[in-house]
């Protein structure tokens, strides 16, 4: 019972010195780098995506307000044309 614990832990103990010896070397670092470039990647992809979003929300949200403004100033017109009378004048009700 006791050798085998002590089997095991000797066990995790080489597998955890061979697993740092295998992401300590020159090809894992190799690997680290060209992951990380493919996410920087991704990342200014993404960043361009979001822009490109974001401006054509902003143009959106432009015409949606120049189209509520002019949508006023048509019922201001209409209100002020139903005010006034036949001569021009406004008219008592």
């Amino acid at each position: 019972m006791i050798w085998e614990k002590i089997a095991i832990f000797a066990g995790g103990v080489l597998f955890g010195t061979a697993g740092v010896k295998i992401l300590g070397s020159k090809d894992a670092k190799k690997l680290y780098a060209h992951t990380t470039a493919a996410a920087l990647r991704a990342k200014d992809t993404v960043m361009t995506a979001v822009s490109t979003i974001r401006e054509n929300a902003d143009d959106v949200l432009a015409d949606a307000k120049a189209i509520n403004e002019a949508r006023v100033s048509v019922q201001d017109e209409v209100v002020e044309d139903e005010c006034a009378g036949t001569d021009g004048t406004a008219t008592e009700e």
